[in-house]
């Protein structure tokens, strides 16, 4: 199935420790045919010159890196840019001061769908661990509609229910269909495998017939996860790995979609595939995880709660929310639309989620990795919140299942505006997001926001101090109770059932008054009369 992709043309120069991309990001038709990964080295300075040849804006967010210093380059439209216009130009420089398995995409709109993204590797020179050879593994849902038609489906009045388009098929390796994927493995020969879930919606269960896997950097959309795999010493059989789709995920399953897609570990070309068992899926508490790196638990100046509904607005769409049930500071000059929290340089932020919501969600952090120090079942007891006695794991992508909640600490060390939002790509477009915030920014930025005839400067609505006039403004959650509108909508009913009713009664005396009895007659009588009219016939012909 063919539709428009976003391509990135580039070209790579580097010099010393800066590695320069060129991205010229345009449509094309194609069918999936892979993006190779970029690699950039701890200490580098990655540079991508962007070009946007599409006929709308576009960002790039680099998902994962924290951007200490460089927050303007974070990507989300509207957040810490404005979007690249068509037509213009974008420079994104950002020092390198982490390693491991990270991605680029789009941020605006739902654009990444459509195939911007790819997978961005930051190696480490001093890598603790030990493996023969480096595999990027991919994972993606694919939609054969066009971005801009999925979400208009989804924010759509007639879509009350809030069900998420699902996906045709699942790209494993930036390939699917018949096409499987292939990794060669050599006898006795480590290989470190990073596990990237590129997706819009879909969560995957990751496996491998007949190996091991050691969990070395930690699989929710967004997330990344590296595991090592040893190579067996035996070239006698192939063996297949699994990417399933988690089709919990989904509203509805349609009978067309394969969501158990397999690829191929070849020890040699002709050798037979050796069929696995089916895996026994169990779930474990990723705040169990010991990190390699230990920082000591932080404690908390600073508490907010976030409580995460499912809810119907008065503009007849279905939304996300986040309801804040602590406010920080005044933050009334970001407008009446904005999530935002204001925290101080080097506090340390505790942050609550219950998800009160049916669904599983999984929560990206901008601008920082947060420490996960407790999970359980919802509501969260403000009570018991004792600190770890041992090093948290860090993340900067936390899955909260239905009816749980986890508690998020992070320190406030990058100064900037960070969003907050859930990565199933819907839901963040539909509301589920809030910022943290504080900056300087560069003057292509500002360059890219007057070409929008957008204000740079003053509050929400461009103005000074508490004036919003032009703010943006609603809409709103629909009140609970009888409103005017449920008022008439419940007296049309009834005005309707009556009319009804009276109509029932009008045909059946109508159709009474009408009525005519019908003469019968005596089937020997009826004999008779046919036989006269027969005489009467032939006299007629003489």
């Amino acid at each position: 199935m063919l539709k428009s992709l976003i391509g990135l043309a580039l070209a790579a120069t580097a010099a010393a420790k800066e590695v320069t991309y060129y991205w010229d990001v345009t449509y094309t038709k194609a069918n999936p045919d892979g993006l190779f990964e970029r690699q950039v080295s701890l200490n580098d300075t990655l540079v991508v010159e962007m070009r946007n040849s599409l006929n709308e804006l576009t960002t790039l967010h680099a998902h994962g890196l924290y951007q200490n210093g460089t927050n303007y380059y974070d990507g989300p439209d509207m957040v810490t840019q404005c979007g690249v216009p068509p037509g213009s130009n974008m420079t994104y420089r950002i020092p390198i001061q982490q390693t491991g398995t990270y991605w680029i995409h789009s941020h605006w709109s739902a654009q990444y769908i459509d195939g911007l993204r790819a997978p961005l590797i930051i190696k480490n020179p001093d890598e603790p661990h030990e493996y023969d050879e480096d595999i990027t593994l991919t994972f993606e849902d694919w939609y054969h509609d066009q971005s801009a038609d999925l979400l208009h489906e989804f924010l759509n009045w007639k879509n009350p229910g809030g069900a998420e388009p699902v996906p045709n098929s699942a790209l494993i390796g930036s390939v699917g269909g018949a096409t499987k994927k292939v990794l060669d493995f050599k006898p006795g020969k480590t290989y470190r495998i990073r596990l990237i879930n590129m997706s819009a919606q879909a969560m995957f269960h990751f496996s491998i017939d007949g190996h091991e896997m050691q969990i070395i950097e930690p699989m929710t959309v967004g997330n990344r996860t590296s595991v090592l795999v040893t190579a067996l010493n035996s070239t006698d059989n192939n063996y297949q790995f699994h990417a399933d789709m988690d089709i919990t995920m989904f509203d509805s399953t349609p009978p067309g979609l394969d969501y158990n897609s397999t690829g191929i570990i070849q020890y040699a070309a002709d050798a037979p595939i050796k069929e696995g068992y089916e895996a026994d899926w169990s779930f474990f508490d990723d705040a169990t995880l010991v990190p390699y790196k230990k920082v000591p638990a932080f404690g908390f100046d600073v508490n907010y709660n976030f409580d995460v509904w499912f809810l119907q607005f008065t503009d007849s769409f279905n939304h996300w929310h986040i309801q804040q049930q602590h406010l920080a500071n005044n933050k009334t000059v970001y407008g009446p639309q904005t999530n935002a929290e204001v925290i101080q340089n080097m506090q340390e932020v505790q942050f609550v989620i219950n998800n009160y919501d049916a669904g599983t969600h999984p929560f990206h952090l901008h601008g920082h990795h947060f420490q996960i120090v407790g999970r359980g079942e919802a509501p969260y007891d403000p009570t018991n919140n004792p600190r770890p006695k041992t090093p948290p794991i860090m993340r900067d992508t936390v899955t909260i299942p239905s009816m749980e909640y986890v508690v998020l600490r992070f320190r406030a060390d990058n100064p900037g505006v960070h969003l907050m939002h859930c990565h199933l790509l819907f839901h963040a477009l539909s509301g589920l997001n809030m910022i943290f915030i504080d900056l300087e920014v560069p003057q292509q930025i500002y360059d890219h926001c007057e070409a929008r005839g957008i204000k740079t400067s003053g509050n929400a609505a461009g103005r000074e101090g508490f004036d919003l006039t032009g703010a943006p403004y609603g809409p709103f959650v629909y009140p609970q109770g009888w409103t005017k509108k449920a008022k008439g909508a419940l007296a049309g009913c009834v005005i309707s059932a009556l009319l009804g009713i009276c109509t029932i009664f009008w045909y059946g005396w109508t159709s009474q008054k009408a009525y005519k009895p019908v003469m019968t007659v005596d089937p020997a009588e009826n004999i008779n009369l046919r036989d006269e009219n027969e005489r009467i016939g032939e006299v007629a012909r003489l």
